[in-house]
């Protein structure tokens, strides 16, 4: 049936003769490749032509390899032609570079050298590709470089120079317009800053590189110059005759005006104004130049059109270099040379002088927004290769990347649309740019892949939240419910970055599936709304009942938290909710307290006085004096102690009432005895009349507490007046006095044994009873005499801090003014201070300053415990030695009056003013 598979495979014999296999001969490039020609694979060659090629081979070697493996395996071959190309690169640069070199030296070699020749060859040299990087060109843009700014630091000195001959001039100028005495003051002065000047432009004129100046900045100096000696040369013979004519009268006046007159006044002839005159005329007529020769003349209407030309022309040029067009400016100075070929005869010298001004400075522009922009396109170059290069750690991001890449391609548009382009610097530039730009494919890359992924979780999670909400639709636990839906929430949050086109298409999803999942919870919740604002209705109605039910708030609140506790709702409206449901409930109990303190307040009707004695304390306070301070304070703890002297007298009143009801009962008894003789009833009337004053009962005197034993100390070296010490407590759970006996209890009180009384009293049976202080005071009453005697306090210890401080200073200006009288009394300076010890202040302040204080101000520190300054630190240390050396002598504590008396009687300076100062503001303190 198969005919094609009669044949056993495993047959010994073969289909067809084998021909014999050929022995492979070497390739004879092999042994010059390291065998790149019979390597088995394509990787494998390549792998050993990179080997080869790193060997550094020759050129000929390089197109031999390269001829015979291009036609075998083209990607092996590729390295080969990459580096042919560089051979055949780096030798066309050196070519280029070894041109620009030679034109690099013959610009340094020639005396002179133009700077817009020196830029332009930088800059055709960038867009010819001649490598300045590299050696020897590097070497010459640094040279051509330093040259030129030697050349503008020259030109710049120029204008210095001609700067200061101006300031020069002025100056001598100014010096013609004051007397003579004060410019021949100044001559010296003058003929230094001459000579120096002059030195200065000498050293300018035999620079190397003099001759490389702009053709405009020799005639400047030369013309500062003249000007420079022209007035300095008049003004030496000037100052001199003023000198002679000074000291002789017959001498000639000098031509200066002011010193003319100045001399004439000395003389004492008047001034001759009109021989003045007419000697400047004359001088001024001497000083005119000659008149240079007339021009041949010329048809006006010719030449009024040549003007008119060249004026226009003018215009232009002028308005472009104004704005900096660099191109516009060419075209304008080439249009304006052109005109000045016509009609440059016709024009006078001033018009000329602003044309060749105009074309300078539209070369000058020129050349250097040339040189500007190439400056521009470097620093570009630069930026993009070191996007790259940068340090270990500070490589750019992507975005980063990319956003900085084009700001640069930004800049590299903007200084092209300012100057010709150069397309050598924008080679390099491109490439940089392209370079730097893989980073920003990678990062894209990067993010689409984190798109992709983010967009699987994302859907993921949807299919997640529906299959969880097909699990628990029947669930009753709204809890775990909200808490499973706030963690979808959050995963979704979290679930990283998409486009905004993959989030528009996954919104709507996800937006249904977390819709259908939380709708079992939002019917709870609305109807657990329902239930919570039917309880808000009830506490409502509880509240505004006239008899506030505490077992139905109590049950009403229990329901709440069930509901709470139950369905969950957002905090916010939850919130919400408990305090509406709250407000009224509060409110309620809020009326029944006020209900109650009402009734507590017009039931406590001494709290009025005591409300009244603390709002005039206030109104004392608010005053600032003291005395009224100190009154208001007594009434207040006079009104306090009024509830405790009202009991008192009210117990008093009801005593006396039961002592009179006491004498007039035994004053009865005695008119019925007095019946039964006379005798008797004189003496019962003698008797009657002395016991009607001793009517009322006389309590007997409390009987001393009886003293249980009394010893001196009997130690050795101990005083047998002094009380003995107190002994050791006894154990916890012992008895102190040792036994169970009636004499250690004080005997049974009442008929119960073991009570403590009697004599002892217990405990604390030795500290006096409890005063009776009345009612108690209600909570208004209680916070305003408490506020008002805090506000007291606080008031009198600042009143006391400044009456301390005026006292101070007031006995700092008596010492300064060595005035006895202006001392503070010795109330104002305190408790701290005797009348011994302000006497003898006075006494010290009354005689002349003598002594040295410097150790009573140190003792004085010591007393007060106030620092030093350093610079008596040392003399400080050097007293407490001696001072310890002292045992029998007072310390300075004990003689800080007498102290501060020595240095009252010294001098008064500012350092030891502060020095006292601060000693006495802690020692009155004290």
């Amino acid at each position: 049936m198969f005919p094609f598979f009669s044949r056993s495979k495993m047959s010994d014999a073969p289909e067809v003769n084998p021909a014999p296999a050929k022995t492979q001969e070497a390739h004879p490039l092999d042994a010059l490749t390291g065998g790149a020609f019979s390597a088995a694979t394509s990787g494998e060659r390549a792998s050993r032509i990179r080997d080869w090629l790193a060997t550094q081979p020759a050129q000929e070697q390089l197109q031999e390899v390269f001829k015979e493996l291009s036609g075998r395996d083209k990607g092996a071959a590729r390295a080969v032609r990459e580096r042919l190309d560089e051979i055949r690169r780096a030798k066309g640069q050196e070519v280029i570079a070894a041109e620009w070199a030679e034109k690099a030296q013959a610009l340094l070699s020639a005396p002179k050298l133009n700077i817009a020749d020196a830029l332009a060859w930088q800059r055709d040299a960038a867009k010819a590709g001649a490598p300045l990087s590299r050696e020897p060109l590097s070497l010459l843009k640094v040279q051509v470089a330093d040259r030129v700014k030697v050349i503008e630091d020259l030109q710049h000195r120029v204008q210095v120079q001609r700067e200061a001959a101006v300031l020069l001039a002025q100056r001598i100028e100014v010096l013609s317009t004051k007397p003579w005495r004060d410019a021949h003051g100044a001559l010296e002065l003058l003929r230094a800053d001459v000579a120096r000047w002059q030195e200065q432009a000498q050293e300018l004129t035999g620079d190397a590189s003099w001759p490389s100046v702009e053709a405009r900045f020799p005639p400047l100096l030369d013309a500062s110059r003249t000007q420079l000696l022209v007035v300095w040369d008049a003004f030496q013979p000037a100052v001199a005759q003023a000198a002679a004519a000074a000291e002789d009268a017959s001498a000639p006046l000098p031509p200066v005006p002011v010193w003319a007159d100045e001399l004439r006044s000395a003389r004492g002839l008047p001034t001759e104004a009109a021989a003045a005159a007419a000697a400047a005329g004359a001088a001024a007529g001497a000083a005119k130049p000659a008149r240079t020769p007339n021009k041949p003349k010329v048809d006006p209407e010719v030449r009024d059109k040549a003007v008119q030309a060249v004026r226009d022309a003018l215009v232009v040029l002028e308005k472009e270099t104004a704005e900096g067009h660099g191109k516009a400016s060419a075209g304008a100075a080439a249009a304006l040379r052109a005109v000045l070929k016509n009609h440059g005869k016709h024009i006078d010298a001033a018009l000329e002088q602003q044309v060749h001004t105009a074309l300078v400075a539209a070369g000058e522009l020129e050349g250097w927004q040339r040189w500007g922009a190439d400056q521009v396109r470097e620093d570009l170059v630069a930026k993009a290769e070191g996007l790259l290069n940068r340090p270990e750690g500070q490589a750019l991001g992507g975005r980063k990347m990319q956003e900085t890449l084009r700001a640069l391609r930004e800049q590299w548009k903007q200084a092209d649309q300012g100057g010709a382009p150069n397309h050598g610097l924008w080679k390099k530039f491109d490439e940089a740019c392209n370079a730097a730009h893989k980073v920003v494919e990678a990062w894209l890359d990067k993010i689409r892949a984190d798109a992709a992924e983010h967009k699987a979780q994302r859907l993921a999670l949807i299919e997640e939240v529906k299959a969880w909400t097909q699990e628990h639709a029947a669930s009753g636990d709204w809890k775990g419910i909200n808490r499973a839906l706030y963690q979808f929430g959050d995963r979704w949050r979290e679930g990283g970055h998409v486009g905004e086109k993959i989030f528009a298409e996954l919104q709507p999803l996800w937006k249904q599936a977390i819709a259908g999942a939380a709708a079992p919870l939002e019917a709870a919740q609305k109807e657990s709304l329902a239930r919570r604002h039917a309880m808000i209705d009830e506490a409502v109605a509880l509240g505004a009942a006239p008899m506030l039910r505490i077992d139905a708030v109590k049950a009403l609140q229990q329901r709440w938290q069930a509901e709470a506790q139950t369905v969950p709702l957002d905090r916010k409206h939850e919130q919400k909710l408990w305090d509406a449901f709250r407000k009224p409930i509060d409110e309620a109990f809020n009326r029944k307290s006020a209900d109650r303190e009402k009734a507590v307040t017009e039931l406590s009707a001494r709290d009025r006085v005591v409300l009244d004695a603390s709002k005039a304390l206030e109104a004392a306070n608010a005053t600032g004096d003291a005395q009224q301070i100190r009154a208001a304070v007594q009434a207040l703890e006079a009104a306090l102690r009024g509830q405790a002297q009202a009991a008192e007298a009210a117990a008093s009143a009801q005593k006396s009432e039961q002592s009179a009801a006491a004498s007039v009962a035994q004053a009865d008894e005695t008119a019925a005895a007095a019946g039964e003789g006379e005798a008797p009833a004189a003496e019962a009337g003698a008797d009657g009349e002395a016991a009607a004053p001793a009517a009322a009962p006389v309590a007997p005197p409390k009987p001393a507490r009886p003293v249980v034993a009394v010893r001196g100390d009997d130690r050795p070296g101990m005083k047998k007046d002094a009380p003995a010490a107190p002994g050791r407590g006894a154990r916890p759970g012992e008895r102190r006095d040792g036994g169970r006996g009636d004499a250690g209890r004080g005997g049974p009180r009442d008929g119960r044994p073991g009570d403590r009384g009697g004599d002892r009293g217990g405990r604390f049976g030795d500290r006096p009873a409890y005063e009776d202080r009345g009612p108690r005071l209600g909570d208004t009453a209680f916070r305003a005499q408490r506020d008002a005697m805090e506000h007291a306090q606080m008031a009198l210890k600042k009143l006391a801090a400044q009456a301390h401080g005026e006292a101070l200073t007031q006995l700092l200006t008596a010492w300064e003014k060595r005035d006895a009288a202006q001392v503070p009394s010795t109330q104002d300076l305190g408790g701290r201070v005797t009348p011994a010890v302000r006497t003898s202040w006075t006494q010290a302040l009354s005689t002349a300053p003598k002594g040295d204080a410097a150790e009573a101000l140190l003792r004085l520190e010591m007393a007060a415990e106030v620092p030093t300054p350093a610079e008596h630190i040392s003399a400080r240390r050097l007293l407490q030695l001696q001072l310890l050396t002292r045992r029998n002598d007072p310390a300075p504590e004990q003689t800080w009056g007498q102290d501060a008396a020595r240095v009252l009687a010294s001098p008064s300076d500012a350092a030891t003013a502060r020095r006292l100062q601060n000693v006495l503001k802690n020692l009155l303190r004290k």
